[in-house]
């Protein structure tokens, strides 16, 4: 027995050596590895934080113990590639510092948006720094939608983001008209989404197709790029017709009709009988009010009873004007553009509350901008027609297919 013991005493050491060890492995293998911005994040000390009211990139390095001659050598060395001066309140940042008592900042990584990120990397002699994305997944989105009350509502309901609300009512901006939506019009779209990791939402990308149904009416766009330069696609509708238009059904982007052209319309406000020969579009004060067309200033000033007013000159035959506005932003002999903000929605002149009386003059007589039949744009040139019909065909087949939700019977 006494012979046996030493033995037992050394096969137990080595057993438990042996757990030891296999236990460290495990935990080894346990220690997930963070990798982020191209590095191990295990290997450093890590902050992140969000740029606040005060701070500057040189502030923040010497919080985390780099010398102004470093810092100093940092922002000479990366002034072609990174403006330290337009750091904005409010963005995310990482700062990667050792991992020793001192804990000094080695690299600083500054988030532009959701996508675009910037690393300024001081960790050795040579300054470094290099501006990225993160990957990115796209993915098609196909959805659609019966209005019951507006179009951002129904988007709300249906669990898009409400941008898609916005590049809807831009894309038919010159067809269809916003304000007189009807109960049970429809719409389906394609279009894509972003993620960042598979998880993080990071934005709504191209619409690749959509068709609208109003008043009894369907009307089909498809996103098409005829030159690889542009950043966006044009929108053409199914036989290659433009979607834009030499002018815009309103002069806001969302609001409502408060009063229509009307000749026999009476206005008590005016202290006189008088026709109404203007759209009032109602919305908030300081709403943007936007240019219905390119054209170039004639009048900005102030006027009677028309407030702050500006009036455009697009071509010999047509002329626009917008009344009663807070602020305008425009001057007389300036060129502006279909969609530029001219001014802003008050209650200036005789008027009883915020909005923007919208005149519409052809050949110098005002007329109703909502029954007036506008000329034509350009169709899409017909080197690219028989192209794009052909690319059009299974976008169009994919919208057709697209059940819509919550529809009655």
């Amino acid at each position: 027995m006494k012979r046996l013991l030493p033995l037992l005493l050394l096969f137990f050491f080595f057993s438990c050596s042996k757990d030891s060890q296999n236990s460290l492995e495990d935990a080894a293998d346990k220690i997930k590895i963070i990798r982020e911005y191209g590095f191990i994040l295990n290997n450093f000390h890590v902050v992140k934080d969000t740029i606040r009211s005060g701070e500057n990139f040189g502030s923040l390095l010497t919080r985390h113990n780099v010398s102004y001659p470093e810092i100093d050598k940092i922002v000479t060395s990366i002034k072609e590639t990174f403006d330290v001066r337009k750091l904005k309140i409010g963005q995310p940042y990482t700062i990667l510092a050792s991992k020793d008592s001192i804990q000094k900042a080695q690299v600083f990584i500054y988030e532009h948006d959701k996508i675009n990120y910037s690393v300024i990397n001081f960790k050795n002699e040579t300054v470094k720094s290099l501006n990225t994305k993160k990957p990115v997944k796209t993915i098609i989105r196909k959805s659609s939608g019966v209005i019951n009350s507006s179009l951002s509502e129904t988007i709300e309901e249906e669990g898009m983001n409400y941008v898609v609300a916005h590049e809807l009512s831009e894309i038919y901006a010159w067809t269809i008209d916003f304000f007189r939506l009807q109960k049970d019009d429809k719409f389906k779209i394609i279009y894509e989404e972003k993620y960042i990791n598979d998880t993080i939402y990071a934005g709504m990308g191209k619409i690749i197709g959509a068709t609208f149904e109003h008043a009894g009416k369907t009307y089909y766009a498809f996103g098409y790029k005829t030159d690889s330069t542009k950043k966006y696609n044009e929108f053409y509708d199914e036989v290659g017709n433009t979607m834009r238009r030499p002018f815009l059904k309103a002069p806001l982007k969302f609001s409502r009709i408060s009063s229509r052209y009307n000749l026999r319309r009476k206005i008590p406000l005016y202290g006189v009988v008088r026709a109404h020969r203007g759209t009032d579009f109602a919305a908030p004060i300081g709403s943007e009010i936007l240019a219905t067309a390119d054209g170039t200033v004639i009048e900005s000033a102030y006027k009677g009873g028309n407030g702050n007013y500006v009036k455009i000159r697009h071509n010999s035959t047509y002329t626009t004007g917008y009344l009663h506005m807070s602020k305008r932003l425009v001057r007389v002999g300036e060129r502006v553009r279909q969609g530029q903000v001219i001014g802003k929605v008050g209650m200036t002149g005789n008027t009883s509350g915020p909005h923007v009386c919208y005149r519409f003059a052809r050949n110098g007589t005002e007329v109703d901008p909502l029954r007036e039949k506008m000329p034509a744009s350009d169709p899409i040139k017909q080197q690219y027609k028989e192209q794009y019909l052909t690319y059009i065909q299974s976008v169009k087949k994919t919208l057709d297919s697209i059940p819509y939700k919550n529809i009655k019977s």
